[in-house]
């Protein structure tokens, strides 16, 4: 027998989960039927498309199931499967190692609410160590198809674990996995099989696989006039594909049990979407929107939401391919009648029958959410504070479902309270407006209170307001909404539409102090104008259309991109502010020249550019307040 010791997250996660997690112990169940159905998903695959396989049919691989067996009195609970199985290195990888990134993700996580924590058990695939909530011993007998020796692993979740070769009654016949469960104190009620049996249905009714219960039941026997127990064995889950019955037999309930033991989220799902397609192709579908977004949602690393099924028979739950990535939050069933059982993931990156089925998901998908926006306010405000991002991601990546995408995306706005669509705020424009206004940059606040936005505000015009770190990217690839033009504010030809009939006399009178500006600050700027969308600030900076604005500069510089040319910006002068029209008095003042770097600082501070050197700032402004005061 060879004694080991836990990985070091493994050990954390074990303390965590036995004194802290323990508001919902009987997820353990759930997690351990889980495990065995995806080994039997496994194995069946094999035994369909690999000739090794193929041959053990019958003879070292048993039919699928999975068997619970009760033994009230010892308060054991044995779960066997006929799955895949695991031999002495799977055992040490799956059970006393966890391989996976997300494991540290799974910590940092945790709230301190028992009740919150352990709903994050499943989605982050450390669910086998949940059985030590109601555990003090466990011990797992597993042979690998295609292997003949059986192999023991015993932990009581604290010192580490033992692993054995056993022979003999303790050795398994066939391949697949048996858990024995010692019950501890509190572990001890599921030592009853009504329970186990409602447990059962609550979260695995629809695992595909059947589920056996061996149990004593007490029956009356009118002869003797007494109770007598009887060792029974009894289905105790549907063990149906949901996603294959007519969606005229199906219930809410079943869409929500269903969902709950395919995911592990103990929460229901805000809203599915049932097809079946028949005619060229022929498919189902059963998609499903998580109310929360799942929390690897933004981890490069992150795992498909999808299964993939050929014919009932599951093929893959993790492939990126089956939907695109800014739909990565959504989570179900793909089940084909015309993919190759043997598919891999190489073939269905080319393969014509997926390609077909992942395009008409993804207009499925995206026209029942906008049916749901246009017909269900509240629910779909629900979807949209939890999925807008991903959506925008959409709109840089899907050029053919854009013109949807963006009847999706919701935005804030100078207007209006909480989100807007682009449908609304074009229902808002004024007889005068020729473009759809946004700003972009910074956060919210700083957004709201750019002196960019002033004139918009004197007009009674609409800017929306983009304040995510993506929004730059995305929209800057976005040129029209339908017909209607979509124009960032600090682009420097955005606004010339709002010009009034005096701004090029203004201009002109201003040419001699832009001109001096404009040799003062030399290759900092490209050009000194005269503005025509400010109103109370005295300058702001502006770039070209087809130039990234400075806090798009900065986040690719953070993003370790190379070559980025320095910030040469545009500065406009507001013709009409105090400052200007003093500076104008004597243009040639050599007061102009601290001026006009003030002037150029401030507009960088506004834009939240972080200033070269601070002390020659300070010096300047310094010097204009002596000769002010």
């Amino acid at each position: 027998m060879a004694k080991q010791e836990f990985q070091t997250e493994v050990s954390q996660l074990l303390q965590l989960i036995v004194h802290s997690l323990y508001s919902h112990p009987e997820i353990f169940l759930r997690e351990l039927i889980s495990n065995s159905s995806d080994a039997l998903d496994k194995l069946r695959h094999l035994t369909l498309v690999d000739d090794k396989y193929k041959s053990l049919v019958g003879n070292g691989i048993a039919p699928p199931r999975i068997d619970l067996e009760l033994d009230e009195e010892k308060k054991t609970l044995t779960l066997s499967d006929t799955g895949i199985g695991m031999n002495e290195e799977d055992l040490i990888s799956h059970l006393g190692t966890i391989a996976r990134s997300g494991t540290r993700n799974f910590l940092a996580q945790l709230s301190g609410d028992a009740r919150k924590d352990s709903n994050l058990i499943g989605q982050f695939g450390v669910g086998f160590y949940s059985v030590f909530m109601v555990a003090d011993k466990v011990e797992v007998i597993s042979r690998k198809a295609g292997e003949e020796t059986s192999y023991k692993w015993t932990s009581d979740g604290k010192t580490g674990f033992d692993i054995e070769q056993v022979s003999g009654p303790d050795a398994r016949n066939t391949a697949g996995t048996t858990v024995l469960i010692h019950f501890n104190e509190d572990g001890a009620q599921y030592a009853n099989s009504w329970r186990l049996q409602e447990t059962v249905k609550k979260y695995s009714n629809h695992i595909a696989f059947p589920i056996f219960l061996t149990y004593d039941k007490s029956e009356w026997n009118a002869e003797k006039k007494e109770s007598i127990k009887t060792r029974v064995t009894e289905q105790v889950n549907a063990a149906s594909a949901i996603w294959q019955r007519p969606k005229s037999e199906l219930k809410d309930d079943d869409y929500k049990e269903f969902y709950k033991s395919l995911t592990g989220d103990p929460e229901d799902p805000l809203f599915w979407f049932h097809t079946r397609a028949e005619g060229t192709l022929e498919y189902t579908t059963l998609f499903f929107i998580p109310a929360k977004a799942p929390l690897d949602l933004y981890q490069a690393e992150y795992k498909g939401g999808i299964k993939l099924y050929v014919k009932r028979v599951f093929i893959m739950d993790d492939s990126r391919e089956l939907l695109p990535q800014y739909l990565r939050f959504v989570r179900g069933v793909i089940d084909s009648e015309d993919l190759p059982l043997n598919v891999s993931r190489e073939i269905l990156q080319q393969n014509k029958v997926l390609t077909s089925i992942k395009s008409a998901s993804v207009r499925k998908i995206l026209s029942e959410l906008k049916n749901i926006a246009e017909n269900d306010q509240d629910k779909y405000k629900q979807f949209i504070t939890e999925y807008n991002r991903p959506l925008k991601e959409g709109l840089y990546s899907d050029y053919l479902n854009r013109e949807t995408l963006l009847d999706l995306v919701r935005f804030k706005s100078t207007k209006v309270e909480g989100l807007t669509s682009l449908a609304d705020a074009k229902q808002r424009m004024q007889p005068e407006q020729k473009a759809l206004y946004y700003i972009t940059g910074g956060s919210e606040s700083m957004l709201r209170n750019s002196p960019l936005l002033e004139i918009y505000k004197k007009k009674g015009i609409e800017v929306l307001i983009l304040d995510d770190e993506i929004d730059e990217i995305v929209f800057s690839s976005v040129p029209t909404y339908g017909e209607t033009d979509l124009k960032a504010v600090n682009k420097s030809t955005t606004g010339d539409d709002l010009k009034d009939d005096s701004t090029p006399e203004k201009a002109e009178e201003l040419k001699p102090l832009l001109e001096k500006i404009k040799a003062t600050l030399g290759e900092a700027v490209k050009e000194v104008r005269a503005s025509s969308r400010l109103a109370d600030s005295p300058s702001v900076i502006v770039s070209d259309e087809d130039e990234p604005s400075a806090r798009m500069r900065q986040m690719m510089q953070a993003m370790g991109q190379k070559g980025i040319p320095e910030l040469v910006p545009t500065l406009e002068i507001n013709p009409d502010h105090e400052i200007i029209r003093k500076l104008l008095l004597d243009p040639t003042s050599s007061k102009v020249e601290d001026a006009a770097w003030l002037l150029f600082d401030q507009a960088l501070l506004l834009e939240g550019v972080p200033l070269k050197d601070p002390a020659t700032f300070v010096q300047r402004l310094n010097r204009i307040l002596n000769q002010t005061i």
